[in-house]
């Protein structure tokens, strides 16, 4: 609610809550009115609850204590708190604020997934009005569901109409939290069109209202946390991170507000992790799940918990990581593609393609779009199927082509150098690495700028460039040991242990595995023909790279042809 509506006093009482308080006013609810204006949600919430245990709140007041219940995460006490305000409110004849509080109760029921609670308060309110017959603001708030439902069913466009109806209410009447709320939203719908210069121009905008505090807490905390997702979604990383440090600085101002801080540490620890600092970004996820740990309908708890998995995976704690992921799962947030990438260093190479595949068909929009097709081409390439990560590699710069924004280009410039390399094409591969790690170098990420460092090493190597090589992989292995990369350490010192010729002869079983490579078959063929598990196979295959100097299916089949191993 607006914070010209909330500072009006009870509906007795209107008088300012500013120097002198009237005597009849009590001591707890003076504390909690001056705690409310301050933005002490925790101690606002106690004192109104002593309050209240005294006397019973009138009005506003209930207002106030809700929107301190639910900001200080007092979650059992938002519902019969909106409820009374509603019923109070509109005894007393005050109803727009009292369908207004119907809305938030409705929203806030929403966002816990009781949707058939949250629309029943939403067509009560609708009914109050019309009862009425109020022409306000709230009538614009109670366009925002449906045109949030249109948004879920994919029809962009009519939620991108209602939005704007929603918009031109708040304008007509002045509502600055309405106006906010729907023309972020307006902007998030017209990105999932495609049209993101207007959907981002749009953003920047209602941001303006967000930092020169023009909204209420609960509306400018929505806002936030809506922008900063649909830039990630749209991987516009300078705005993303721009709107994360404004977010902490507004949550840092309010230590004890506990809906917004956990997507807030949530996207800082996904910033602190493309820059390179793992160790502060370890931590701010492990402090949002810490933070969902007692309140699991917290807003962006599934997010927490799949960034912390991100970061275990990457550090190679995989016991941890299949953890996180499984309660990111559990609270409504996709384990994908970080999941089937864990399949993937763990050897499991069967169970990483089920799960990208099963990602790539499920994802809806263009950020999960992207990271899914970036994941595939990795497990593609570990699994023998070159033709896949080359058709998604090539979907990927589809998506990089239309977005023109550096990070997803960055990524499909590396997935189609990836590809290339796969298919033994490794000077075609220099062109489009070098490119990605010159884009990776501007967006200061250097863990991509090492990956990215590693396929070009072994480009070189494969155009016998070998100093070059060497110095690549050298430049890489420095950068995953500052990192705490656990598992591309130890890749890139295997790959520095085999400086492209043989190291020693192949085992009996690595023969059979090389011949039946060279025939074409997957790893799950050889490990049919072979009874032996795929994980068995890939580790095999790994050792034979490793010992021949190659690092692709390919060049391990001209080798297998060249000294007559093919089956």
């Amino acid at each position: 609610m607006p914070r010209s509506e909330t500072s009006r006093g009870t509906s007795s009482d209107r008088k300012p809550i500013r120097g002198n308080v009237i005597a009849t006013v009590g001591a707890p609810l003076l504390h909690a009115r001056q705690a409310y204006e301050r933005r002490s949600w925790a101690t606002a919430f106690g004192q109104f609850s002593a309050a209240d245990r005294a006397q019973p709140l009138e009005p506003a007041d209930l207002e106030r204590f809700a929107l301190a219940a639910y900001l200080s995460g007092h979650d059992e006490a938002c519902e019969p708190l909106w409820t009374r305000a509603y019923h109070d409110l509109e005894a007393h004849g005050e109803i727009e604020r009292a369908a207004r509080c119907a809305f938030w109760q409705g929203m806030t029921l929403f966002n816990r997934g009781q949707s058939a609670a949250g629309g029943g308060w939403m067509a009560k309110a609708r009914r109050l009005l019309d009862d009425h017959q109020r022409d306000c603001a709230e009538r614009g708030y109670l366009l925002v569901p449906g045109a949030v439902a249109s948004a879920i069913r994919g029809d962009f466009q009519s939620a991108a109409e209602l939005f704007e109806q929603a918009a031109a209410i708040g304008d007509r009447f002045g509502d600055h939290d309405l106006r906010a709320l729907a023309r972020q939203s307006r902007g998030r719908a017209l990105t999932m069109l495609g049209r993101i210069d207007e959907g981002v121009a749009l953003f920047d905008e209602v941001m303006v209202a967000v930092t020169a505090d023009e909204l209420s807490p609960i509306a400018a905390g929505v806002v936030y946390c809506n922008v900063i997702e649909a830039c990630t979604a749209v991987f516009d990383l300078k705005r993303a991170q721009e709107w994360t440090a404004a977010l902490g600085r507004w949550c840092d101002t309010q230590p004890d507000l506990v809906p917004y801080h956990v997507t807030c540490l949530a996207r800082r620890s996904e910033i602190l992790q493309l820059n390179g600092r793992w160790d502060d970004a370890l931590r701010e996820a492990a402090k949002a799940c810490e933070r969902v740990a007692t309140r699991s309908h917290l807003l962006g708890a599934g997010l927490a918990f799949y960034q912390l998995g991100e970061m275990h995976r990457l550090r190679g704690d995989f016991p941890a990581a299949a953890a996180a992921y499984r309660s990111a799962s559990e609270h409504g947030k996709s384990p994908e593609p970080g999941h089937a990438l864990l399949c993937l260093a763990e050897g499991n190479i069967a169970a990483a393609v089920a799960a990208i595949r099963r990602c790539r068909g499920e994802a809806q929009d263009r950020k999960a779009r992207a990271r899914a097709l970036l994941a595939c081409v990795e497990v593609s390439i570990a699994a023998g199927d070159v033709a896949a990560a080359r058709e998604a590699a090539n979907e990927l710069e589809g998506e990089a082509a239309q977005l023109e924004v550096p990070l997803i280009r960055a990524f499909a410039r590396r997935a189609m150098g990836a590809a290339l390399l796969a298919a033994s094409d490794a000077s075609g591969a220099l062109g489009f690495l070098q490119e990605a790690r010159a884009s990776w170098r501007q967006l200061d990420a250097p863990y991509e700028v090492a990956r990215t460092g590693v396929l070009i090493g072994l480009a070189c190597r494969a155009c016998d460039d070998h100093q070059n090589a060497v110095d690549e992989l050298e430049a890489a292995k420095q950068i995953f040991e500052r990192l705490g990369a656990k598992p591309d350490l130890e890749r890139v010192r295997t790959l520095m242990a085999a400086p492209g010729r043989p190291s020693g002869p192949l085992t009996a079983r690595e023969i059979e595995v090389l011949g039946l490579l060279a025939t074409g078959q997957t790893n799950r063929a050889i490990a049919q023909q072979l009874r032996i598990s795929e994980r068995t196979v890939a580790r095999h295959l790994s050792n034979i790279f490793v010992k021949i100097g190659v690092s692709t299916r390919s060049a391990a089949t001209a080798y297998a042809y060249r000294h007559n191993q093919v089956r």
